[in-house]
């Protein structure tokens, strides 16, 4: 599947993806120590949600801009609250007919960097040359960060571990390649053995459920462990990407029953009729 982040920018799969993202810094920065975000896919950093790509599906009208409409119960809205936070301190978007509209949507290394402390760092990898330059302008001078143009993979696997010792890989491919699966797979087998304490969430669209099982078993293998699942799909049924997931490894103990409480108020709003549902579960390791 061929997925181009700038179409698709602060759409549900964004927000299902931004929102998890948030939840994990956040039990990230409870201990003191510094932690390090290796961002793998990281993308221009913004997206113009008025420009010629995101205009042309409007996708974020049916995500972001639904959740920041909404008003949560008062569980999900604690929750939920740093997400909306930090997408509002990094677009303060504009008012139109009484409603503030989001006129950028931020990706995730802005997210990271937005919630990190001094102390923790981001490596942020972009190999497309026009995304790196948008990526590189967006950091700016931020010594937290380092921008690399290079292969995420190749770069994940020479970075680890970090002298942190502590922190998050996410790995958000665009899923452009026929061997991305294997790719992430032989990549994740190599890094696991250097730095097994790690956090990982993978980003995955969910097209083809049968192969997505298939990598989820392998996964759990390849550490040797129970990898939790993270799935909202907003039209089951229908064609088109109407569903994706996330695989974490090593999750903050609390998250799953905080994503509980936060996708069963995401799932109706951002539903695109009645067929809708989410999945929170873990894949066993075959022994």
């Amino acid at each position: 599947m061929n997925y181009r982040h700038a179409f698709h920018a602060g759409n549900f799969a964004d927000v299902l993806k931004h929102v998890v993202l948030t939840r994990i810094l956040l039990h990230l920065r409870e201990k003191p120590a510094a932690f390090r975000v290796i961002d793998t896919h990281a993308g221009a950093g913004r997206f113009d949600l008025f420009g010629p790509e995101a205009s042309r599906t409007g996708e974020w009208r049916n995500g972001i801009a639904r959740v920041q409409a909404a008003v949560p119960p008062a569980d999900a809205a604690t929750l939920l609250a740093p997400y909306l936070e930090t997408i509002s301190a990094c677009d303060p978007g504009h008012e139109s007919e009484g409603a503030i509209v989001p006129c950028n949507y931020p990706g995730s290394p802005l997210i990271a960097l937005h919630l990190m402390r001094p102390q923790d760092r981001l490596i942020a990898c972009e190999i497309e040359p026009s995304s790196a330059d948008l990526l590189l302008r967006n950091i700016g001078s931020d010594s937290r960060a380092k921008m690399i143009a290079i292969d995420g993979y190749v770069a994940l696997n020479a970075y680890v571990p970090p002298k942190e010792r502590r922190g998050l890989v996410l790995v958000d491919p665009p899923f452009e390649r026929s061997d991305e699966v294997a790719s992430l797979l032989h990549t994740i087998t190599k890094v696991w053995r250097k730095w097994p304490t790690d956090i990982y969430m993978l980003w995955y669209p969910l097209k083809d459920r049968r192969r997505v099982a298939a990598f989820s078993r392998e996964l759990a293998s390849i550490v040797a462990r129970k990898v939790f699942r993270v799935e909202l799909d907003i039209a089951a049924g229908e064609d088109g990407l109407a569903a994706a997931g996330l695989f974490i490894i090593n999750p903050p103990w609390r998250l799953a029953d905080e994503l509980k409480i936060l996708l069963g108020w995401l799932a109706p709003v951002l539903a695109q009729g009645p067929s809708f549902a989410h999945r929170l579960d873990w894949v066993c390791c075959e022994k």
